[in-house]
């Protein structure tokens, strides 16, 4: 039995145009990546999902809450390697653009960070996790992630 790379596919806070881009890419590639990949987690894909271990997490998104820092540590802690996918989880932005609000609109939205439970800035993964590869774009570039996965396969001895 050939051995299949366990991948989680996770979002936190951005617009999702990347996970969008993820399953156009599956249309070319699923055949293909089903004798080689794993979906453990991914629910976009599956109804019913495992949450871990994984060879790698894939996470779109930025952090901009304590309870999706906590759930992006406990991703990093069952996987063996984290790949940041589209700009919200590599810099931040789009997502963190509030930021760099005035003094006059960082109050104004006060109230609503508090009552959401947000943190006080939106950051990127590697704020608080160690980042092992980065798949920059906002959607990702679907060459790089192509990359980045042959990559994984590669570093997992899949192929």
């Amino acid at each position: 039995m050939q051995k299949k790379l366990a991948i989680g596919w996770f979002t936190f806070t951005c617009c999702e145009d990347s996970s969008i881009l993820f399953v156009e890419l599956l249309n070319e590639h699923y055949f293909e990546w089903k004798k080689l990949i794993e979906f453990r987690h991914c629910k976009m894909l599956k109804s019913i999902n495992q949450f871990g271990p994984f060879d790698v997490a894939f996470v779109e998104g930025a952090i901009s809450s304590d309870k999706e820092r906590k759930k992006l540590e406990k991703i990093k802690h069952i996987s063996k390697y984290l790949v940041a996918i589209g700009e919200c989880a590599c810099t931040g932005f789009p997502s963190a653009q509030r930021n760099n609000f005035s003094a006059e609109l960082q109050k104004e939205i006060k109230p609503l960070i508090k009552k959401f439970h947000l943190l006080e800035k939106v950051h990127p993964l590697e704020s608080f996790v160690k980042v092992d590869e980065r798949v920059p774009g906002c959607p990702m570039d679907p060459n790089v992630f192509l990359k980045t996965l042959d990559n994984c396969l590669k570093k997992f001895k899949v192929i």
